[in-house]
């Protein structure tokens, strides 16, 4: 049985000291003036990895000025996600934008952050696979070779929950431990027979003519990539700076499912991530074809507007972890989970 994927009893103390004896929100914003004399409040958001244009509706919302019309100054920087929660709950950054698990783990361990915009409404895990590999159905991995970056990551619990789901189980197939930067190579040259990693990854092979097609991971187990957390002080005392955020989060959001996808790829890259000069193609493609129809959209989204948690959803995320042993307590959603209105 899986063991816990993170431990946050470390993290928690650190949490409880910085916050020893503050009665006010500890974070780091100022309100400085803008040229038209208007108080804006300077925010920082650490968002998850480094800059990528995958980013690109935050980047958007500040380059066309929608954080500044909302009275805010935003500022940019990066972290692992298990860092950015610590960030946020001890009041050292505002906002954070790490995956959904992260968030669920840090809850466990009684972490005080808040989901305050489910940005991804789905989780970004699939096992990909050659079309040519005799694997049609999930039942069909009986016997393959499938590779996952670790036995602690969370794709090697959506390669348990899918064959479980299907008939099959951890003792059907040989899973094969290969490292995040060679494991797309090794389905390239045939060292295994799928791997369970991010579904960008099927698309970047197609763009490179290899023939592949993937299982998604939320057909099985609900899951959340990035999503928009503050703290529970902060949300207490700072709501409209928190409602703030959003609207111009949700404006880039927008600008990019109904504008030029390819005119922002080209913004984020220049402005923010120019090591992906040379793979536009492949950013737009996959902004086209899964960001915007899968990612940032669903029914719920379509109805309810952009960010939209799914307390049902991620209820359903959190008993499939503590099912799998990667949390040891039981949660409601509601807890942490908020909508706001």
């Amino acid at each position: 049985m899986i063991k816990k994927l993170f431990s946050f009893s470390l993290i928690f103390l650190f949490v409880f000291l910085a916050g020893c004896g503050e009665t006010e929100t500890t974070t780091s914003s100022t309100n400085i003036e803008s040229d038209s004399g208007n108080a804006v409040k300077k925010v920082t958001i650490q968002i998850d990895g480094a800059a990528v244009p995958y980013y690109a509706p935050l980047y958007l919302a500040k380059e066309k000025g929608y954080f500044k019309e909302e009275g805010l100054e935003v500022e940019f920087i990066y972290a692992a996600a298990a860092d950015i929660v610590k960030n946020v709950a001890a009041g050292n950054v505002e906002f954070g934008f790490p995956n959904g698990d992260s968030v669920i783990s840090a809850r466990a361990e009684n972490i005080p952050v808040n989901v305050v915009h489910s940005t991804y409404q789905n989780g970004l895990g699939a096992t990909i696979f050659k079309v040519d590999s005799g694997i049609n159905k999930p039942s069909d991995l009986k016997g393959k070779t499938i590779a996952v970056t670790s036995y602690g990551s969370p794709n090697y619990i959506q390669l348990q929950v899918l064959l479980e789901q299907n008939g099959l189980s951890l003792d059907d197939v040989n899973v094969k431990i290969v490292g995040t930067g060679s494991i797309v190579n090794s389905l390239v040259v045939d060292e295994v027979d799928a791997i369970t990693f991010s579904l960008l990854r099927t698309i970047e092979m197609k763009n490179q003519g290899i023939n592949v097609d993937e299982f998604r991971s939320d057909e099985f187990l609900p899951s959340h990539g990035n999503v928009l957390i503050t703290s529970e002080d902060y949300l207490k005392n700072n709501e409209d700076t928190v409602k703030a955020f959003i609207k111009a989060l949700n404006q880039g959001l927008t600008d990019m499912i109904e504008g030029d996808v390819e005119e922002t790829v080209k913004m984020a890259i220049n402005e923010y991530s120019p090591t992906f000069k040379d793979k536009e193609e492949i950013v737009i493609d996959s902004i086209n074809n899964v960001f915007i129809p899968y990612l940032w959209q669903s029914e719920l989204t379509k109805s309810e507007g952009l960010g939209t948690s799914d307390i049902e959803k991620w209820q359903g995320a959190i008993d499939s972890l503590k099912k799998y042993e990667v949390i040891d307590k039981e949660l409601k959603a509601e807890d942490f989970v908020v909508n706001l209105k």
